[in-house]
């Protein structure tokens, strides 16, 4: 039986060997047959390590790179097969393909690489990290409470890019002996510049609920996802009232660790299929497309998880819900907003419609509201967050072009 086992274990890494290989050799070919790259044309790289997964983390800082691309062109330099495709297939930004040490050492020698900017705390981060004479500067895929904003990991990059005030405390309290004042720079939420879109419906007298929940987690301590626990009841209910359109935006990775979970989130989108076969006119949405924005600025009231998706909804200034985890053992950081969030608890769920009713009329919950959108964002005034991060940029390359300087002597 175990020598069977094996075998079986054998064939599948063998496998998957050979699929790599060719995924490689084919996005070489795709990019081989793409207009050659100017050399020294980027100064600033994206470094994203991760597959086809995790895209969600680079996706949201899309247009704001793109933006930044007008002034000082930006490439990203994909490491994985499966999210060089992915780039390649959004097309939203150059990509330069990295798999191999050497490959990074070329590319590097043939750009002016002075700002290289990461968007989450992939392992492989350390191979790039290597290589000075550059500023490597972590901008995040997301505000939040979670332990993932305090890791000590920040340390190992020369800068931050921080949304506001919430982050720095949050940063001060956990990080020993870290120079917040020299190696953070707040910028708000660039991307909340951004929340734009195409409706997929037309908006009518119903209440637009949006329903974003994270995944499962791969630990108690994060067991954050409302799915099983919230989610099925919740949008029962908003589904039966006939006067709220629900917009059902689940986690990409949801199911990857708990099957049940993921069965959980199929029976929400059949649900979401059957009200709208049996309703036409009410137009809910199952929304798994990548970008993200509109159903931000859209939705009346906001759904939200523990997660990052709580503050891309609070840098919109409206009203949101947070689901509390059943589970005692997630960690919940509740020295900030999630210390005077609107809580949703589990038994609360299926009176869901009440609560959207309330945080829409209470003056305290809007008044407390704006109090934190500032602690977190500071000026939410549009266009001020993206003033903001290409300013930092520009301060960035001014320090780069001072240590040059003292470098050369």
């Amino acid at each position: 039986m175990g020598i069977s086992r094996d075998v079986r274990k054998a064939v599948e890494l063998v496998r998957k060997a050979v699929a790599s290989r060719q995924a490689v050799q084919e996005i070489r070919h795709t990019i081989a047959a793409l207009p050659p790259r100017k050399p020294g044309h980027f100064r600033i790289a994206v470094y994203f390590a991760d597959g086809a997964v995790n895209m969600y983390q680079l996706r949201q800082w899309y247009r704001p790179l793109a933006e930044l691309a007008q002034t000082h062109p930006v490439v990203v330099m994909a490491r994985n097969a499966t999210g060089a495709a992915a780039l390649l297939k959004d097309d939203a930004l150059p990509v330069a393909f990295v798999p191999a040490v050497r490959d990074i050492e070329r590319f590097l020698d043939e750009q002016d690489i002075r700002i290289v900017l990461y968007v989450n705390q992939n392992t492989r981060n350390f191979q790039m990290f290597r290589y000075g004479e550059r500023w490597h500067v972590f901008i995040n895929h997301g505000e939040s409470d979670k332990m993932y904003m305090t890791t000590n990991q920040y340390k190992a990059y020369d800068y931050a890019l921080i949304a506001g005030q919430a982050a720095r405390e949050r940063l001060g309290r956990t990080l020993w002996d870290f120079d917040l004042d020299r190696r953070t720079i707040e910028i708000g939420r660039p991307q909340a510049d951004h929340y734009s879109g195409e409706l997929p419906y037309a908006p009518d007298e119903r209440t637009v609920v949006l329903y974003a929940p994270t995944w499962e987690g791969d630990r108690p301590a994060a067991y954050y996802g409302s799915v099983r626990t919230h989610g099925e009841a919740l949008v029962a209910a908003l589904l039966a009232t006939g006067r709220h359109r629900v917009i059902y935006r689940p986690h990409p990775r949801s199911g990857v660790v708990d099957a049940e979970f993921g069965a959980a989130n199929q029976r929400i989108i059949e649900a979401i299929r059957a009200a709208n076969a049996a309703d036409p006119r009410a137009h809910h949405v199952y929304d798994d497309r990548p970008d993200l924005g509109w159903q931000l600025a859209a939705a009346d009231v906001a759904i939200a998880d523990v997660s990052a998706m709580v503050y891309d909804r609070l840098a919109a200034g409206k009203p949101l819900l947070i689901t509390r985890p059943a589970d005692p053992a997630a960690q919940i950081d509740e020295g900030g907003y999630l210390s005077a969030c609107e809580w949703l608890r589990a038994e609360d769920a299926p009176r869901i419609a009440e609560e959207v009713e309330r945080v829409q009329a209470d003056p305290e919950a809007a008044a407390r509201l704006h109090h934190w959108v500032t602690h977190y964002f500071g000026d939410t005034t549009p266009g001020a967050a993206t003033a903001r991060f290409h300013a930092a940029i520009e301060q960035l390359l001014a320090t780069w072009d001072d240590w040059r300087s003292r470098a050369a002597g």
